[in-house]
């Protein structure tokens, strides 16, 4: 018998709803209010930017609009998505203690490797590509993502069943360095669906519900029963959506128009991501930092890590500032967002091209 896992599937709802799900499902379980869980869900047509995105810069508003689709903001890391009831998605939510990961790297690994094995299953090379991607033939089928909070980790991923890139191209801004790394000359070139691989073999969703359980089971060890989604968890989720995560102020957090008026900024692509440093300075010759902000495409833990960053960097002077980022490191633990790509980022930021 396998560690037990409670198995919940909450059908296609809108992407700020299920952005609020994640999010009671996640205090709910830390409270110690709910067993470990594996989540299958599935959109309505969304657009969601990562936590620390800036809105205007990963999404065309205006196409979103005429297209009827909805925009929200993700809890985790990493890069803007477009989905739809096309794309499948997976969630585990567990306490810590029941698989001691000894750091989220070794987790997304163990995770997207039982993923991939259990994909696999359907009759595809399905394997895991660092660092957060599950690919066939070396196109993407499925990306993951996820983070510690307290005692619980959240891990998730996406299966593309069918999908459209055109309509993706039409209301993400892609950028060309991005696909430029992953030698594509398209977005639609680096992406595949278990559609284009198995034609009318494709299985139907719950077929690949069952592969995903069975991988887990088998590599991760776990047992599932299934269950419906609670009462609690439902009217938590509808509390989050009514006073946060539904909002127009919590999807534009990050919006281009509220960027401090930098007068140092700087981008730096690294192995584990793309980061953004916009310093705004003040005072006698502009030496003293008033307001900073990161973003970008990367993964952190925890999630507030980056606010805490920003404020610990408030009102430093501009020369001590990349000492105030490696104190800031040495004393919060934090993964994933690395303390090197930051001073190098704060480097080139304040030194200018």
């Amino acid at each position: 018998m396998g560690v037990p896992f409670r198995m919940i599937d909450t059908g296609i709802r809108g992407g700020r709803e299920n952005m609020a799900f994640d999010q009671a499902l996640i205090d709910l379980h830390a409270a110690g209010r709910l067993p470990d869980t594996l989540r299958f869900l599935r959109f309505r047509p969304s657009v969601l930017v990562g936590r620390h995105q800036i809105l205007a810069d990963e999404v065309d508003l205006a196409a979103c609009r005429a297209e009827g689709i909805e925009v929200g903001r993700r809890i985790t890391g990493g890069g803007a998505l477009y989905l739809d009831s096309g794309q499948f998605g997976w969630e585990l939510v567990f306490r810590r203690a029941t698989m001691p990961f000894p750091d989220l790297a070794t987790a997304a690994r163990a995770i997207c490797e039982a993923a991939a094995a259990g994909l696999s299953r359907l009759g595809i090379a399905a394997r895991f590509r660092p660092r957060n991607d599950i690919e066939v033939e070396g196109r993407k089928i499925g990306g993951t993502g996820g983070f510690f909070d307290g005692p619980t980790l959240f891990y998730q991923g996406t299966v593309l069943v069918e999908f459209d890139p055109a309509r993706m191209l039409r209301v993400l801004r892609v950028p060309a360095a991005k696909l430029a790394r992953h030698g594509a000359e398209t977005a639609a070139a680096r992406i595949t669906t278990l559609r284009d691989l198995l034609g009318p073999a494709a299985p139907d969703i719950a077929a690949v519900k069952a592969a995903l359980a069975a991988g887990f089971a088998e590599h991760l060890g776990l047992a599932f029963a299934p269950a419906e989604a609670s009462a609690e968890e439902e009217a938590e989720a509808k509390r989050l959506f009514d006073a946060e995560i539904g909002t127009d102020a919590f999807v534009g957090l990050t919006q281009a128009e509220d960027r401090p008026p930098a007068t140092a900024s700087a981008t730096l692509a690294t192995a584990t991501g793309t980061i953004r440093a916009d310093l705004r300075l003040e005072g006698a010759g502009e030496q003293r930092i008033r307001e900073a902000l990161f973003t970008g495409d990367f993964f952190v833990t925890p999630p507030r890590a980056v606010l805490d960053l920003e404020a610990a960097l408030r009102g430093v002077p501009v020369g001590e500032a990349r000492a105030a980022a490696a104190a800031f490191f040495a004393e919060v633990p934090v993964q994933g967002l690395g303390a090197e790509a930051v001073d190098a980022v704060i480097a080139e930021a304040l030194t200018g091209p």
